[in-house]
């Protein structure tokens, strides 16, 4: 089956391009919009709408594949790739790209999206991040439409995976709603809850801590009250490097801190993702390291989740041979191809390292489907409720994307409807 067309077409994220660097200098509110001078080159303000590009291949018997290219919401920062608008890349991709991708037969989702990796610019650079990542997800869509057989069955045939059919745990995200969502999330029993968006000391963490001891506390007791005896989801919380600012990335205060933390999840289990940001990916493994393992000496089983500056495939891989963190983020996005996100989950696993498929809040329905079958395929330990920061829309897209999924493998496994089912509804708590 070959591709003999391929269209682009500009959209929206689910959420907001936001100038990291300007926040955790601090800004002002208003309303919704944030107040300020962006600090981080491509910006034009502080907070800005997501965008994102349709990638639409056009098969020869008609069938239509697509695949969404997105960035994350905190471009440009943390090593990251730049700022990504569909007006500026779209005319690259028709011209530089699609050339290259009609005439190609849609026959191994592995050698076409290693393919489309590898292609540079006419000066020698890589394209962006998001313009292989959405490509990637077309392709895979592509030999899946053509194979009839759904995304996850191609990832397990060409890795050579087991099919597990379970679901993955799923990790649900508050932004700054962070009472009203935790809510939700708890009144839909989400497996892992709330990120919290903790990126300002003054605002949200605290000059010495204390806001986010505070809020761990209300977490933990209202998780208690509304959830019931049988709710125990595991809390993950992403400081942005918050805790390295405000105790001067001195270890004994910080772990000193980390005690308090698991004191007042307890008896949850608590992750800490992005503790501090060292500047650089050589550092950020140093720091991080350091901190795992004097955590580790003084009995504190709060798990470390590396973020920033664990950017590409290659990154992860730093991390995970430095034992630097208990989970690594694979960032969809960030990746590039999703191929990239999968050998980086197998990866991790192998070296006994927690692979949590993240991504972004401002990424797209679309993306969001293509990672629950890279999920349900690899198996990491947990992946994120994607795109936007409502809970309610990306936990319902990867659940529902996901129970399908399962319903389609165990009927063609001829796994009982009714074990299939009982699994489902135990996710929800049903």
């Amino acid at each position: 089956m070959k591709i003999v067309d391929v269209i682009a077409s500009p959209g929206l994220t689910g959420f907001y391009f936001d100038d990291q660097k300007a926040i955790k200098c601090g800004i002002t509110q208003d309303g919704f919009n944030c107040c300020g001078d962006p600090q981080t080159p491509g910006f034009k303000a502080v907070r800005q709408r997501g965008e994102s590009i349709s990638i639409i291949l056009i098969l020869e018997d008609g069938q239509v594949a697509s695949g969404d290219c997105a960035a994350v919401q905190y471009s440009g920062a943390g090593g990251r790739d730049p700022l990504f608008l569909a007006a500026e890349f779209i005319p690259v991709i028709l011209e530089e790209i699609v050339p290259k991708l009609v005439g190609q037969e849609l026959d191994s989702f592995r050698h076409l999206a290693g393919l489309v990796e590898n292609l540079k610019h006419p000066n020698g650079e890589r394209y962006h991040t998001a313009i292989r990542y959405g490509i990637s997800q077309a392709i895979l869509d592509g030999v899946a439409k053509a194979k009839k057989k759904t995304m996850t069955e191609v990832i397990l045939e060409e890795y050579e995976l087991p099919m597990v059919l379970e679901p993955v745990p799923i990790f649900t995200q508050s932004g700054d709603d962070r009472y009203d969502n935790a809510d939700k999330m708890i009144i839909k029993r989400a497996g892992v809850l709330p990120h919290a968006l903790i990126n300002n000391v003054e605002t949200k963490l605290g000059k010495n801590g204390e806001l986010l001891l505070s809020y761990v506390e209300w977490l933990r007791n209202r998780i208690m009250t509304l959830g019931g005896d049988d709710y125990h989801p595991v809390l993950h919380i992403d400081v942005y490097g918050t805790i390295g600012i405000a105790f001067e990335d001195n270890l004994e205060r910080m772990v000193e801190y980390f005690a308090q933390l698991e004191k007042m999840a307890a008896p949850l289990h608590l992750r800490i993702e992005g503790p501090m940001d060292a500047g650089s990916v050589e550092r950020q493994i140093e720091q991080l390291k350091v901190l795992r393992e004097a955590l580790k000496i003084h009995g504190i089983k709060v798990e470390i989740v590396a973020d920033e500056w664990c950017n590409t495939y290659e990154d992860i891989v730093k991390f995970v041979d430095a034992q630097a963190a208990d989970m690594v983020q694979i960032k969809t996005p960030d990746l590039g191809g999703i191929q990239n996100t999968i050998e980086a989950v197998l990866y991790a696993k192998k070296f006994g390292v927690g692979a949590y498929v993240g991504g972004s809040c401002n990424e797209t329905d679309g993306g969001a489907r293509t990672a629950v079958h890279v999920a349900l395929a690899s198996r990491p330990d947990q992946m994120l409720a994607k795109p936007g920061m409502g809970v309610d829309e990306g936990l319902m897209i990867v659940t529902n994307e996901m129970n399908r999924t399962l319903a389609v493998l165990r009927r063609g496994s001829r796994k009982p409807a009714q074990e299939g089912l009982d699994q489902a509804l135990d996710q929800l708590g049903l």
